[in-house]
């Protein structure tokens, strides 16, 4: 892939680029904070519910949101524990309309096996009355909490998944233990203060590293160094369930840092963790089980953040991917995948240079139909979102 081979163009507040569908995909950046620490994890909901989707971000000391219009930084909560903060999920748990929301904390990915030293699960509980704080209630974890997100059953329930890096006493990635992906199933709403009230379900063991998963539907999607697990969020936890593993993808999978799922049917990933591939993988038609690797980049230098979503209203999704240091010309940024016709997949740069990307989501903030990239930046400390101003195609 040849960033150069596509039409860049650059405003004052815009960058714009050709697009194989013959429109032109147009993203306008706008930053919203300047001053991030770190900006650990993104999530988007309605916080004060107005019905305006808001962006909230897991900062190195403080959980944060930045509401729908005038998208001032408003503090949720702040030094939950003595070490950073690391991911958030949120859903509307009771059907009012505000988000709940979850959060996990005391990031230390070299303390393996000391839970009061590494790790930590948190539901935050709404004020009474004002903005904050949020009252926070502590809950059981396991050492290396990393990322979590709320998945519903098939009856429609809500569960907190959550996902530590490494399995309890693993050093390097490797021991005896797999990591223990674990659900969290809250109680009655009048409940969800007493952290006894709260179940705890262990539901996968079968890797000794993970790093991030998706969900379809109420099935996980999770990527770890031994490749990639789909399992029910209802399921019991018994044997290896993965279904990509460096036997059957061709060429072998490298392990998986970060992982999507296409509505399509195809699966997104970064490899290794922290890694420089951007795989598509695709089941091969006439022979389940196999998987084609498809490699979109080598180039990314601690890829870190990833997106399955139809930018471009053509009807297809497109890939994004972020990555959070300089590559091999020197720069941070992300890029659109764009699969055309003929099945070759085209490169849109989306930021160039601006964003040290640590996460990002995709949504429709402004209610146009067209979603929005949302980004958090590592080294350049900042929170932009890219406006979709895509025409759409005729």
């Amino acid at each position: 892939m040849n960033p150069r081979s596509c039409l860049i163009v650059f405003g004052l507040s815009s960058l714009s680029v050709t697009g194989s569908s013959g429109g032109e995909p147009r993203f306008e950046p706008q930053t919203l904070d300047p001053g991030v620490e770190i900006g650990y994890g993104l999530a988007i909901g309605d916080v004060d519910g107005d019905g305006k989707q808001d962006i909230l971000l897991a900062d190195k000391s403080q959980y944060v949101w930045y509401r729908n219009g005038d998208w001032q930084r408003r503090v949720l909560a702040d030094h939950v524990t003595l070490r950073d903060n690391v991911c958030l999920a949120v859903a509307d748990l009771d059907g009012d309309g505000p988000v709940e929301i979850a959060a996990g904390a005391q990031w230390n990915p070299g303390e393996t096996s000391d839970g009061s030293q590494s790790g930590s699960v948190h539901f935050l509980m709404r004020p009474n009355k004002g903005e904050g704080p949020w009252r926070v209630v502590t809950l059981p974890h396991d050492p290396t909490i990393h990322r979590m997100r709320w998945v519903r059953d098939p009856g429609g329930k809500n569960h907190l998944v959550v996902l530590p890096l490494h399995g309890i006493g693993n050093k390097s990635g490797a021991g005896e233990n797999g990591v223990q992906v674990s659900v969290y199933t809250p109680p009655a709403p009048d409940r969800w203060e007493d952290p006894s009230a709260w179940t705890i379900q262990v539901i996968d063991r079968s890797m000794h590293q993970t790093h991030n998963f998706d969900d379809a539907g109420s099935d996980l999607i999770i990527g770890g160094a031994e490749g990639i697990v789909r399992r029910a969020v209802s399921d019991a936890g018994s044997g290896d369930q993965r279904i990509i593993r460096p036997e059957n993808s061709h060429p072998p999978t490298k392990g998986v840092g970060e992982v999507r799922l296409a509505k399509a049917g195809f699966l997104a990933a970064i490899e290794p963790m922290h890694g420089t591939d951007l795989v598509v993988y695709e089941e091969k038609v006439g022979d389940p089980g196999q998987w084609t690797r498809t490699l979109l980049t080598g180039g990314l230098v601690d890829g870190h953040a990833l997106a399955v979503a139809d930018l471009l209203g053509t009807g297809h999704e497109q890939v994004v991917a972020g990555w959070r240091k300089p590559d091999a010309s020197g720069k941070v940024g992300i890029r659109l995948y764009e699969r055309g016709a003929e099945g070759a997949w085209k490169v849109h740069p989306i930021d160039d240079n601006t964003m040290a990307c640590e996460d990002l989501k995709v949504a429709d903030l402004d209610g146009d139909g067209r979603p929005e990239i949302i980004a958090s930046g590592r080294a350049t400390k900042n929170l932009i979102v890219y406006w979709n101003k895509t025409p759409r195609p005729e």
